[in-house]
C-alpha cells in the first residue's frame, strides 16, 4: 500500500538578504493512511515549516511532497488549494474562529466551503464525538478555550478529509482542556480513520500518537513508535 503522505529529499531554504536560511535539509519521511504521527522537536527545528509544506501552504525548494498520490511539486496555486480544500483539514494553536458566528455556524460553513454542501449525518457524527451538541448556539466568546479549540477540531474534520494536520493545537490550553482535546483527536483518528499528524515540542503531547518522529535542525533525527500510546 503507498504511503498516503511522502517526502522525498525536500528541501525548503528561505533567504534573508544573501544569507540561506536552510529550514528542512532533505527529509525524507512516508506515513501511511489512518497513522497518528506526532512531529516532535525544539523550536526552530523546522516542524512547522514541514507541515505547512505537506498542507500545500508553502512551496518546497526542492525534493518530492506527495499527497494521497498528488505531486504538490507539480501543481499550480489553484490545484493545491482545491488539494487542501478536498483532502486536508488545518487544526492551528490559534483557534481562527469567526466571532461573529455561533459554534453551529462556523463549522458548517467549513463543510460548505471544504465539502459538497451541507451534509447533517455527518455534521452529527462529528459534533457529537466532540462533545459540541449543547454548545452549538453559542458565539466564540461564550465558550471556553478548550470549547472553542474543539469546534475548531470540528471545523477541520466534518468534510471528511483524508489528512488532518494540527500545528501546537494545545498551546494555548490548560492542562486539562490540552488532555480532553488530545483524547477527542485520538477517538477522531480510531473512529473515522483519519491520518492525523500533529506537531508539538511537548512529550506529554507526542505520547498520544501511536509514533513519534524525531526532527532538529531541519531533519528527521529518528522515528519511534509509542509502546503504550495514551488511549482516547
Amino acid at each position: 500500500m503507498e504511503p498516503v503522505v511522502k517526502t522525498e529529499s525536500l528541501w525548503k531554504i528561505y533567504h534573508s538578504g544573501k544569507v540561506e536560511v536552510p529550514a528542512l535539509r532533505g527529509v525524507n519521511l512516508e506515513i501511511e493512511e489512518g497513522q497518528f504521527v506526532a512531529i516532535m522537536g525544539p523550536s526552530g527545528c523546522g516542524k512547522s515549516t514541514l507541515l505547512y509544506v505537506l498542507g500545500g501552504l508553502t512551496p518546497p525548494t526542492s525534493g518530492l511532497v506527495l499527497v494521497d498520490g498528488n505531486d504538490l511539486t507539480q501543481m499550480s496555486d489553484a490545484e493545491r488549494t482545491l488539494l487542501r480544500r478536498r483532502k486536508i483539514g488545518f487544526v492551528f494553536q490559534r483557534f481562527n474562529l469567526l466571532p461573529t458566528l455561533s459554534a453551529y455556524h462556523n463549522i458548517a460553513l467549513a463543510q460548505h466551503i471544504q465539502g459538497d454542501g451541507f451534509d447533517p449525518h455527518r455534521f452529527e457524527v462529528t459534533v457529537a464525538l466532540l462533545g459540541l451538541k449543547e454548545r452549538l448556539s453559542h458565539k466564540p466568546a461564550e465558550l471556553s478555550g478548550g470549547e472553542q479549540q474543539r469546534v475548531a477540531i470540528a471545523r477541520a474534520v466534518v468534510s471528511d478529509p483524508k489528512i488532518v494536520l494540527a500545528d501546537e493545537p494545545t498551546g494555548n490550553l490548560d492542562t486539562q482542556n490540552s488532555e480532553t482535546v488530545l483524547r477527542m483527536l485520538k477517538q477522531l483518528n480510531r473512529e473515522l480513520g483519519q491520518t492525523l499528524i500533529l506537531i508539538t515540542h511537548n512529550p506529554e503531547v507526542a505520547a498520544f500518537a501511536d509514533r513519534i518522529l524525531h526532527m532538529r535542525d531541519g531533519q528527521i533525527q529518528h522515528s519511534e513508535p509509542v509502546v503504550a500510546s495514551r488511549l482516547a
